[in-house]
């Protein structure tokens, strides 16, 4: 895959961002439409928005991911990371199959970046190449100051993400277990959710904790263990 050189190089996606390991809830249309773009069918943009811990950055890992299976170059940029080397970054990669930019909000009101945006989409819609972006709020409430920038983001479909309830967060976590080889049973899902923050996203990072623990001790998950594992972090 050709990168523009003024790409920094430690981004990466993560190996177990996949939709194999997403729980789609209520989304299951997002989901759907997502995997479609990212196969290089249907739509040629996509926006996903949601607050904080919905998976918006694994389901774009995820899309870079089957994208790359079927061929097709395709980068994960996260604004929160790559603002500060400035608006140039995005040069040249509408030579990608596909790009996935993560949170746009943090560039709203920022005027270079909202005019390097609105050029994206454009040069991506000319070159055919695929484009998906998310924010924590609705783009129409964003407080973006190029009026023109807004409609670009509705040029496809606009989806928010639904929240999932504590069952679905407890299968979501039971169902990235099986993908590492661990056993998570439902008393172990429902200490996690009492005990700890219900952010999915805290949550998955803190089953791979888990699952590192598990593997150096060679002990199944369970409440007594998971006890001495965390109160030691």
């Amino acid at each position: 895959m050709v990168i523009p050189q003024q790409l920094p190089l430690n981004i990466r996606l993560r190996d177990d961002t996949s939709f194999a390991t997403c729980y789609p809830g209520d989304n299951g249309l997002a989901i759907q439409s997502l995997q479609s773009l990212a196969r290089g069918e249907g739509e040629q943009q996509l926006l996903l928005w949601g607050g904080a811990g919905m998976g918006k950055t694994h389901l774009l890992q995820a899309a870079c991911h089957l994208a790359g299976e079927q061929g097709q170059p395709a980068l994960y940029l996260p604004l929160l990371e790559i603002r500060d080397y400035g608006v140039g970054i995005l040069e040249g990669t509408e030579q990608l199959g596909l790009i996935c930019l993560d949170d746009i909000h943090l560039v709203a009101g920022d005027a270079a970046w909202e005019f390097a945006l609105f050029d994206l989409i454009n040069r991506q819609r000319q070159s055919g190449g695929r484009l998906v972006m998310t924010s924590n709020d609705n783009p129409r409430q964003l407080a973006i100051d190029l009026p023109d920038l807004v409609s670009r983001l509705l040029w496809g479909p606009v989806f928010q993400l639904k929240p999932l309830g504590d069952a679905a967060k407890i299968r979501a976590l039971r169902l990235r277990a099986e993908r590492r080889g661990l056993d998570l049973p439902d008393e172990v899902g429902q200490y996690l959710l009492r005990q700890y923050p219900r952010d999915l996203a805290y949550l998955m990072d803190m089953l791979e904790e888990l699952d590192l623990a598990s593997l150096t001790a060679k002990r199944r998950l369970t409440i007594p263990f998971i006890r001495s594992v965390l109160n030691q972090s």
